[in-house]
């Protein structure tokens, strides 16, 4: 019976074998396909983890990473300790708040709208008016905001001062600045956003609205009870990754756009880790709060998700 056992248990491990083999031979070019991926996630992702060490060291360097003196948590206690640390945390929490209220649903809502568009004409050259601003580079899109906001030669000013009002510097008031920031960022990404949410709802099946209709069901009610639920699925998993970048604002239109007038509002820890760590050349310090972050995105990923995994959701 042994000796039957066994060799069922070898016949169903070669079966097991050759079928993996099969598989890999049937798809081969598309692993092929991933090897530059998973080359520059190795290269610039994983293999720069190493560095984490320096977040736990009086780093120099001159000594190099291994021979710089360990100080074990001291830059994280001074982290903590500092005022302007609680100052960057509310500012990224805030701006990130107003993303996730104000641009997560932003390609939800337009893709719903264009998937109820029966023109297709229309339809494709609206997606593709919308999506062009994700091509322009937030170096571009500054000079653009920061033209149209001039106080002296921009639009929004002509109007302004045309009405008998003065012009107002808003780039220079941080009552204006969360405002022109996220709805810069919003324009950009909405269009690029709303292609995934469209290609989630070619997945729907189509009689579903036919059923609907036949019951009588109204256009309002077939995108509640039929196209919203059919993105459920690819809505918290965009969400779920949108959470762990909770304190990631974006290094790029912080920096393009703020100033000292604005700092107290706007500034966040990508600009701060940049000024602490590159111009002030405390690196150990700017690796404590880069490490912090991480944690803080690994925490809120892992919560999110099983948040999801109760309401039948989860990613993994």
């Amino acid at each position: 019976m042994e000796l039957a056992a066994e060799k069922q248990s070898d016949t169903r491990a070669k079966e097991r074998k050759g079928e993996v083999l099969k598989h890999f031979r049937l798809y081969k070019w598309l692993y092929i396909f991933l090897v530059p991926g998973l080359l520059y996630l190795f290269v610039f992702k994983y293999i720069p983890m190493f560095g984490i060490v320096i977040a736990f060291k009086d780093f120099s360097l001159v000594k190099g990473i291994w021979a710089s003196k360990w100080i074990g948590f001291e830059n994280f206690t001074y982290l903590f300790q500092s005022r302007d640390f609680y100052k960057v945390l509310s500012n990224s929490l805030i701006l990130s708040f107003y993303q996730i209220v104000f641009g997560f649903p932003a390609p939800i809502i337009l893709a719903v709208m264009l998937n109820e568009v029966r023109s297709l004409m229309f339809k494709r050259l609206s997606q593709t008016i919308l999506y062009l601003p994700h091509f322009i580079s937030w170096v571009v899109l500054s000079g653009m905001i920061i033209n149209f906001l001039s106080p002296s030669t921009g639009p929004l000013n002509f109007v302004i001062k045309s009405l008998g009002y003065d012009p107002v510097a808003f780039l220079l008031k941080p009552e204006y600045f969360r405002t022109i920031l996220v709805s810069a960022e919003v324009w950009k990404g909405v269009g690029w956003g709303t292609i995934i949410y469209l290609a989630a709802m070619t997945g729907i099946n189509p009689s579903l609205y036919e059923s609907a209709k036949m019951d009588g069901a109204t256009r309002l009610q077939q995108v509640r009870y039929i196209t919203l639920p059919g993105i459920a699925s690819t809505v918290v998993v965009l969400l779920i990754l949108q959470l762990g970048h909770i304190l990631d604002n974006g290094f790029e239109q912080v920096f393009l756009l703020y100033n000292p007038l604005t700092y107290d509002v706007a500034d966040v820890f990508e600009t701060y880790t940049y000024r602490i760590g590159l111009i002030d050349g405390r690196l150990s310090f700017a690796a404590a709060v880069g490490l912090f972050k991480a944690f803080i995105g690994l925490v809120l990923i892992v919560a999110a998700n099983r948040i999801a995994r109760m309401f039948g959701k989860q990613i993994w």
